[in-house]
């Protein structure tokens, strides 16, 4: 058995540009993971028809997903872990749903409005013309759709493939980087734990 095999004694923290770059993409990595169980479970919810389906929880998934979709994107510590190149070749369709999914995160995001409902506020009249009462009236948004559910987990079951690309071959750069760090140096860097496997 190889010392590759072998499970670690220990781990340290490694504080380097490539630590934080690969950090970032297995985080968007189980972002977009959080978004395939998301669109998973949605489907089921939504059946062929839709009824039934609970609007509390088909919101709350789907806003899950649109959080987490966009995370994968954003500009952070270790930089973008995807572009809307990573969507593949220049796909109008895809890249058109890509920023759907971007507004529609700003939208389920807005600490301003509402998702759910657009409100108006009018006067009512009597028969009479005259002004009555002051009424309020609301628009429910529609629930998020089998097909727009299917699209997005697609695409991010596609970009999940990229970024494993990339986390297996920034994994191999750093471990050839800092396999022959001396036991001195190992043993400066902070100890990581871990909670054993049960």
């Amino acid at each position: 058995m190889s010392d590759t095999a072998s499970a670690p004694t220990s781990i340290r923290r490694l504080d380097t540009k490539d630590a934080t770059r690969l950090a970032r993409l297995v985080m968007a990595y189980d972002d977009l993971q959080t978004v395939l169980r998301c669109c998973e479970r949605l489907l089921r919810m939504l059946g062929d028809a839709g009824e039934g389906a609970d609007d509390v929880e088909v919101e709350a998934l789907w806003t899950l997903a649109l959080l987490s979709y966009a995370r994968a994107f954003a500009d952070g510590e270790g930089g973008a872990a995807l572009t809307p190149e990573d969507l593949g070749p220049a796909d109008e369709e895809v890249l058109r749903s890509h920023r759907v999914l971007l507004h529609l995160r700003d939208h389920h995001a807005d600490r301003s409005r509402n998702p759910r409902e657009s409100y108006t506020v009018g006067l009512a009249q009597a028969t009479s013309g005259a002004v009555n009462a002051v009424a309020v009236t609301t628009v429910p948004a529609p629930l998020v759709d089998r097909p727009a559910v299917r699209k997005a987990g697609a695409m991010a079951l596609q970009l999940c493939a990229v970024l494993d690309e990339r986390i297996g071959s920034l994994q191999k750069e750093i471990l050839a980087e800092m396999r022959d760090i001396s036991h001195d140096q190992l043993d400066r860097l902070d100890r990581v734990e871990v909670a054993a496997a049960s």
